[in-house]
């Protein structure tokens, strides 16, 4: 946003976005940096927090890693989930997070018993977002076996998935009915988690629960080439093309991940206008591999951005490599401008949310936005002129000086205001909460 000009809001909106302003009227708060919409995390597993710095020794997989995921999942209740939300999703806010996609599978008490509220985990996240101060897409997740197993059925969840299942469709859909959540903070979409945990024959009702509802729904896809193999030795079909054929995809529907797609599936993912969730810092730290994000844009998918695992929780760097990665893989530059790569950070991943009042700076928008520095030791130097590219290709989280949700400071000068000290709730948390 250009010097000189004044943000106006009423109501949690804004009401007038005024440039030229010569100087602040009586009152008026500076916001001294590039004020930007807020940004949108599209893709989170705020869990997954907890193993920041611990999985990084040694070799592995993605399924080695999974194992060390699980058992931070094993451990988890719900209060100890809420403790350890609230501080990610305050480290969310220092980075300028305004709107959090929190896919959500991990529903039930160890051994797959259901709490006196089967919604407890999801309701501990929902207040978890209140109390950090950010809106709240929960993506409840239906995650009904282990892996693909014939073209009708799956095979049987393993003793850590317990915690993760309904058992059907129908159950899981019975249970998010009796989500009812409060507040303005949160909206309930739904997610398929992979083609590996959710038989085709299941597909349908999680489809029609969230179209019926005009609500949004997200599925991992193709993140590892086993599920693309496992998909067409059982039904003959890529992931993609499996879930077309059950009325998945389309422009409710957001893929997260998509990194290992046929020419074909990138085509059907674009002519669909399904959007695409890119996770670059956790595809990167998983050895997952580099999506065809370029392509996904050319074939007509909006792009999205998320931080997933939470290896980094950054969205500027989020938005940089998936450009940067692009890069590395085709040796050219500038498949996005920085205005595009901010737009996926910003509108596009608001609007995968369920959240299209959001994500721009506009009378009658939601007045979220974020301010980020310009005269930091990563930022200062460039002219004014450039400042987007500046933010996207040179700032970081610790840039974020501003956090403004609903025309209320979340973030104010770095500081968190109802978590002054994120990093103590973080190590709290993950120390009584994860490894007790």
């Amino acid at each position: 946003m250009e010097a000189g000009t004044l943000l106006e809001t009423a109501g949690g909106r804004l009401t007038a976005v005024r440039t030229g302003v010569a100087a602040p009227p009586p009152g008026a708060e500076p916001l001294r940096g590039l004020t930007v919409p807020g940004l949108a995390d599209t893709h989170s597993h705020a869990f997954h927090r907890a193993l920041r710095g611990t999985v990084q020794r040694g070799s592995g997989t993605f399924w080695t890693w999974r194992e060390a995921m699980y058992s931070v999942a094993d451990r988890l209740t719900p209060d100890g989930y809420f403790e350890l939300a609230r501080a990610v999703y305050a480290e969310m806010a220092l980075a300028g997070v305004t709107c959090v996609g929190e896919f959500h599978y991990l529903h039930h008490g160890p051994g797959g018993t259901p709490y006196g509220d089967p919604n407890a985990m999801g309701h501990a996240l929902i207040a978890a977002a209140a109390d950090a101060g950010l809106r709240i897409t929960l993506l409840d997740t239906c995650y009904l076996a282990s892996g693909l197993l014939t073209a009708d059925r799956g095979a049987e969840p393993d003793r850590h998935q317990l915690r993760f299942t309904d058992g059907t469709a129908d159950a899981w859909a019975e249970r998010v009915c009796a989500l009812r959540p409060s507040g303005d903070h949160v909206r309930v979409g739904a997610a398929i988690h992979s083609v590996r945990a959710v038989p085709a024959a299941e597909l349908g009702t999680v489809s029609r629960w969230a179209r019926e509802r005009d609500a949004p729904l997200h599925v991992h896809l193709s993140e590892q080439p086993a599920e693309n193999d496992a998909c067409l030795a059982v039904h003959g079909r890529t992931p993609a093309r499996l879930l077309a054929d059950h009325g998945v995809l389309g422009p409710r529907t957001t893929a997260v991940h998509a990194t290992h797609l046929a020419d074909a599936d990138i085509a059907l993912l674009g002519g669909t206008g399904t959007g695409v969730c890119m996770c670059p810092t956790t595809e990167r730290d998983l050895a997952d591999g580099i999506g065809p994000a370029a392509d996904l844009m050319r074939a007509g998918s909006p792009l999205s951005l998320g931080s997933d695992s939470h290896a980094v929780i950054d969205l500027l760097e989020e938005a940089r490599a998936m450009e940067l990665d692009e890069r590395l893989r085709t040796r050219t530059r500038g498949h996005w401008t920085a205005a595009q790569l901010l737009h996926s950070a910003t509108a596009s991943g608001h609007a995968a949310l369920g959240w299209p009042e959001a994500g721009r700076l506009e009378p009658g928008r939601l007045a979220d936005f974020t301010t980020i520095a310009l005269d930091s030791v990563r930022t200062a130097g460039p002219p004014p002129r450039l400042a987007v590219e500046t933010a996207v290709f040179a700032a970081t989280a610790a840039d974020v000086r501003h956090t403004v949700v609903g025309g209320r400071h979340v973030v104010r000068d770095g500081v968190h205001r109802s978590v002054p000290d994120v990093p103590a709730a973080l190590a709290d948390a993950i120390g009584r909460g994860v490894r007790r």
